[in-house]
């Protein structure tokens, strides 16, 4: 905590090291008005400033992510050159000094900047910096990662957080990672070596940094990556499938639609409100598929032109949602849930690998996505992996041929990119619903023929956010100290401290199953102010029995009604539920 003595002087001394002269103003203007405003102003500046001095913007396994503004914990070209002068040097100490790195980044406020600067970094300490010329999805960046073997990758992005944020992600591959992790995002202990070289690094306007040198990369990469997605249809036949697609003012729209082109789909309507980037996101506050109201427009369009299928990207086009129309309501659309789809793809991606096959192919899903996958994997054949959250588990896995997790993120083809995809996801989604077309099948029938085959899953979340992280913590550890006996009267058969599992590597948070075949697991989140929950009950009935549905969401709801009472963090966090079907 920054006290009052040192709050002016650490300030200042930021101020005098800060190579961008935009937010050296704008520090400027605080800190005037800190020492010299009127009382109400200074107080004003001060919470402000204490904001923004409260410690460094941490480097963690996903990065950097903040606000985007001056100080030491806010996204500015200060902490970037910085990032980037611990990264190459932790480069340069595990593979020397022969290192390349490629740059990605996104249409966000401050992207191409922070990515200019990383590349001058990475140049003037004797690297070889690839930068990508325009601004682009994260799969390209991950694709690029294998398909120019660089030993690391930087995506300036920040994903669907809303417009003020910008991140900072980084890939390991090449000569500085080997096997299954190569080219996906780091893990620890990488990310705590990287921070440790990031706290060493000097002051940034101290750091060496070019202003050329470096190569760029553009519609090279972007050929090669929709000719290595063709490979989802060699030889793609026309459809007349109509499909609504919007990227959320995000930087996936002009790739998705070449993609999709190219796989057969001449029939793509772009929502013209969301199809350019625009780091406003002007009619997507909160630019997440998953968050309710964000695909109004995109139903809107797909109403008006009786489209067979909505698909959206999130703005950095690495997470996918579908929805169809309602056959229950007319002109009304259903959106599925990450682990439907994920259920649909996998089930579809195992299939043709035990017909190509492919029987030591691993099927891959987190421990808070649906058990529904396992079950697919395990009727194929196939074997099935459950990793920790995150993506840079998920792809980690050997011998993997397909892998999701519930926030609308899948992984189609790990060979090419090891990492969530949503421009592929969208492509092997349209295929698969043009393929069950021609049958007089639709997705959501799909959907029923596995709840037939494996029992009707039903999936929910709710999460529980709050200023106070000590409320939080002191609810998962109450539950570790005092484990609950039951949900919705089914007694409690395995309760699991995630922290001491010996299956999987050690995270905060517990995993309930019950008799009854539910399933909770509570974390906390690793990127907000929030405890997470994820709920599964898996109906009594047979798949396919029409009240088996309605049964489990009766179940799930007095799970959900049972957990906010064990957790009991009210009034000191809000509720807030997201559903699945």
């Amino acid at each position: 905590m920054v006290t009052d003595h040192t709050l002016a002087e650490q300030v200042q001394d930021w101020i005098e090291h800060d190579p961008d002269p935009d937010t050296r103003r704008e520090l400027q203007a605080l800190l005037d008005s800190y020492l010299e405003g009127r009382p109400e102003e200074s107080t004003q500046a001060s919470d402000e400033l204490r904001s923004r001095f409260s410690g460094p913007l941490r480097f963690q396994t996903a990065g950097l992510r903040g606000e985007v503004g001056a100080g030491q914990t806010r996204m500015n070209r200060a902490v970037v050159i910085r990032a980037t002068a611990g990264l190459a040097d932790y480069l340069q100490h595990e593979v020397g000094d022969a290192v390349t790195v490629i740059i990605g980044f996104d249409g966000r406020h401050g992207s191409a900047r922070f990515a200019q600067d990383a590349a001058g970094v990475v140049t003037a300490a004797g690297g070889t910096a690839i930068l990508f010329d325009s601004a682009g999805p994260t799969p390209l960046l991950a694709f690029a990662m294998r398909y120019l073997d660089a030993d690391a990758g930087i995506m300036v992005t920040a994903s669907h957080n809303p417009a003020p944020d910008n991140g900072y992600k980084v890939y390991i591959g090449g000569s500085a990672e080997s096997g299954t992790g190569r080219g996906a995002q780091i893990v620890n202990p990488t990310d705590a070596q990287i921070s440790a070289r990031i706290d060493a690094a000097p002051h940034a306007d101290e750091v060496p940094r070019s202003e050329s040198g470096w190569k760029s990369a553009g519609s090279e990469i972007v050929d090669a990556y929709l000719a290595r997605l063709g490979t989802l249809a060699p030889n793609p036949k026309p459809s007349s499938l109509k499909i609504v697609l919007t990227p959320l003012h995000g930087v996936g729209g002009e790739v998705a639609v070449r993609a999709l082109t190219g796989a057969g789909f001449s029939d793509v309507h772009l929502v013209p409100e969301q199809a350019l980037p625009d780091p406003d996101f002007p009619t997507a506050p909160f630019p997440n598929p998953e968050e309710p109201g964000t695909l109004d427009h995109a139903f809107a369009l797909a109403s008006e032109l009786r489209a067979d299928l909505v698909l959206a990207l999130d703005p950095d086009a690495d997470r996918c949602a579908a929805a169809v129309p309602d056959p229950r309501t007319p002109e009304s659309w259903r959106q599925l849930t990450g682990d439907e789809v994920g259920a649909l793809l996998g089930s579809h991606i195992a299939s043709a690998a035990v017909a190509a096959g492919h029987t030591q192919g691993v099927l891959a899903s987190s421990l808070v996505s649906s058990r529904l996958l396992a079950k697919i994997a395990r009727a194929h054949g196939l074997k099935h992996h459950t990793t920790l959250t995150g993506f840079k588990w998920i792809t980690r896995v050997d011998n993997l041929i397909f892998g999701y997790e519930e926030a609308l993120g899948y992984c189609i083809d790990p060979d090419a990119v090891r990492d969530k995809d949503g421009i592929s996801a969208c492509v092997a989604v349209a295929l698969l619903a043009d393929e069950l077309r021609q049958r007089d099948q639709t997705l959501l029938e799909a959907l029923d023929a596995i709840a037939g085959r494996h029992g009707r899953h039903v999936t929910r979340q709710m999460s529980f956010r709050s200023n106070d992280l000590t409320a939080l913590n002191n609810a998962v550890r109450r539950l570790v100290e005092k484990p609950p006996a039951e949900l919705a009267g089914s007694p409690i058969d395995r309760f699991t401290d995630l922290a001491e599992d010996g299956e999987l590597p050690p995270t905060p948070g517990v995993c309930m199953t019950t008799e009854a075949g539910d399933q909770v697991v509570i974390r906390p989140s690793g990127t907000e102010p929030k405890l997470k929950c994820y709920l599964e009950v898996v109906s009594p009935l047979p798949g396919d029995d029409p009240r088996a549905e309605e049964l489990a969401h009766q179940r799930i709801g007095q799970i959900c009604h049972d957990v906010e009472s064990m957790l009991d963090l009210s009034p000191n966090a809000a509720r807030s539920p997201a559903d699945g079907v």
